[in-house]
């Protein structure tokens, strides 16, 4: 029988792909609205994560299917228990999960439909405007939701006002690393039919410090706050993981996501330098990895039965599926050779 933070690898695998398949088409609608030239060179690559969306929608099915082994405030029956009443409910949280993913997968599938045909006509040009507008703000809305009912309420008596921001940034700074790492991958290996120019990496690398540091923004605002309030019912939990069980790999995420970044990415040579920047975006990748468990598997203040096991096990089917899912994708739309 798994225990809570056994499932809690499977969420953070839920978490990840959930937000690469969301990366994908808001970067190309933010870099269309910001009119950036090289956009592209990367926009029909990052909208073929959306084939990932089927994925994420069958493991949120089995998240929300197993009930408190993946919520654990189900359980809970303290003085704090559920104290978002509202918030707090099983039903809405089925609901809203299942009807806002739905919905968000409309929204790309639109996007991406009239991203294919923006060129043809000055009518098509401003409809495909018009959705793309919708995306950054669907983006903020919809991964606060997920960052509130994944990480956040797990611990029933926790919450802050900037937890949201502080996961889809974190997440966003994740698909930035794996784009870097996916777009290299391919050019290295001469698999796509257009390659990707190499001065894109530079763009990419200064959006992965940007993130970087907005990360650490969010990160220390609600820290420094915790601290300073210096409340016992919200530092428990950061206390356990920063000085429980979790201690290695909350100081290697700090080490991973900032430390490493903001003292490489902030030298225009790193950013210029197409291996760096890899290397930057695999230790970014591996920190989220970190951050996402630390904040899910802590919620019940220790590790459980063959955390290291379930991890490899799940993440590696939930991976292969992934591939395979998006290589269809790309060589459906002729992206790839072969």
């Amino acid at each position: 029988m798994f225990s809570f933070s056994n499932w809690s690898v499977l969420t953070v695998n839920f978490l990840v792909v959930l937000y690469l398949a969301l990366g994908g088409v808001t970067l190309c609608a933010v870099l269309h609205l910001v009119g950036a030239r090289w956009r592209y060179q990367i926009r029909l690559l990052a909208s073929s994560l959306f084939a990932l969306f089927p994925l994420a929608f069958v493991l949120l099915i089995v998240l929300l299917a197993n009930g408190a082994s993946t919520f654990p405030w189900l359980k809970e029956t303290g003085e704090h228990a559920r104290h978002l009443s509202g918030w707090h409910n099983y039903t809405f949280l089925v609901a809203r999960e299942v009807l806002g993913m739905l919905l968000v997968m409309t929204l790309h599938w639109i996007f991406i439909k009239r991203q294919a045909v923006s060129e043809r006509s000055a009518e098509d040009a401003a409809r495909f405007h018009r959705i793309a507008c919708w995306i950054p703000y669907v983006y903020v809305l919809y991964g606060t939701m997920v960052g509130w009912d994944f990480e956040m309420t797990m611990l029933p008596s926790w919450e802050s006002a900037i937890y949201g921001m502080q996961h889809f940034v974190s997440n966003f700074g994740m698909f930035l690393s794996f784009l870097v790492i996916w777009i290299y991958t391919l050019n290295s290996r001469g698999k796509l039919v257009h390659p990707v120019e190499t001065y894109v990496y530079n763009y990419l690398a200064q959006m992965l410090l940007a993130f970087t540091l907005l990360w650490v923004y969010t990160f220390f605002a609600q820290y420094l706050t915790i601290w300073y309030g210096n409340l016992p019912y919200e530092r428990n939990r950061v206390d356990a993981m920063q000085n429980g069980d979790y201690t290695l790999i909350w100081w290697a995420m700090i080490a991973l996501k900032l430390v490493i970044p903001f003292s490489t990415l902030t030298f225009p040579y790193t950013r210029h330098h197409v291996k760096a920047t890899v290397a930057v975006a695999t230790c970014i990748i591996i920190g989220t990895l970190f951050e996402r468990f630390v904040w899910i598997g802590g919620s019940n203040g220790g590790v459980g039965t063959y955390p290291l096991l379930a991890a490899i096990v799940v993440s590696g089917v939930v991976a292969t599926i992934g591939f395979y899912l998006v290589r269809m994708r790309l060589q459906s739309i002729q992206l790839v050779k072969g």
